[in-house]
């Protein structure tokens, strides 16, 4: 079973990427640049997915005390901050040409920079603390109250003024040419799958650690 989920991720990862590069055309207004959006995109997603579930393992160890949620929330809290920060470096990649600056103090650009350093915090209370129970314990609480940044980044487009470029999916429908849209559901199943295998491996590995 490992086996074929490993495959099937690197499969998707694969298709992903020779549909970002070979098969997506230049968009008409950002030329070659557009391809940024399909690491950008699948990492903001994988970011979301990441938080829910530090945030959803944190709130049930900080209830039950149950090891099993520890290791879950360190995971989740540890990608995360990988996703969240890799949102914000290809963000940035893409503003330098597209907006002439690497950084803006754009809301969206803001609230995911908040996103990652709450979950770095999470993790840096955890390893601190000179009680391992009582990091544990922060750390849950920081990865489920961190988590309310989470609308904060996604709605920052339509509720505040920003550079950033609104939604290109939503109820008022979709907004991206099917040509674009393809490939970039392909990347977002790929980034989601190589969670969940990083989330299943890396939960066994803190239980290993901690001889569960």
């Amino acid at each position: 079973m490992r086996a074929f989920f490993v495959g099937t991720t690197v499969a998707l990862l694969g298709v992903g990427l020779a549909l970002a590069l070979w098969a997506s055309p230049p968009d008409a207004y950002q030329g070659e640049y557009v391809r940024i959006m399909y690491v950008h995109v699948p990492s903001a997603v994988a970011a979301y997915a990441a938080a829910a579930v530090a945030c959803a393992s944190g709130a049930l160890y900080l209830w039950r005390r149950q090891p099993r949620f520890d290791s879950v929330t360190l995971a989740g809290a540890e990608l995360a901050a990988l996703f969240s920060g890799l949102t914000l470096l290809t963000g940035m990649l893409w503003g330098k040409p597209v907006w002439g600056v690497w950084w803006a103090w754009d809301a969206r650009l803001v609230s995911t920079a908040v996103l990652f350093l709450l979950y770095l915090g999470a993790l840096l209370v955890r390893g601190l603390a000179e009680d391992p129970d009582r990091g544990r314990r922060l750390c849950a609480a920081v990865a489920v109250l961190a988590f309310l940044d989470v609308p904060l980044v996604h709605y920052s487009v339509v509720w505040f003024r920003t550079l950033h470029q609104g939604p290109s999916v939503g109820p008022e429908g979709v907004k991206i040419a099917p040509a674009l849209l393809v490939p970039l559901v392909v990347n977002v199943a790929a980034y989601l799958a190589l969670l969940s295998l990083l989330l299943v491996e890396r939960t066994r590995l803190a239980q290993a650690e901690a001889g569960r």
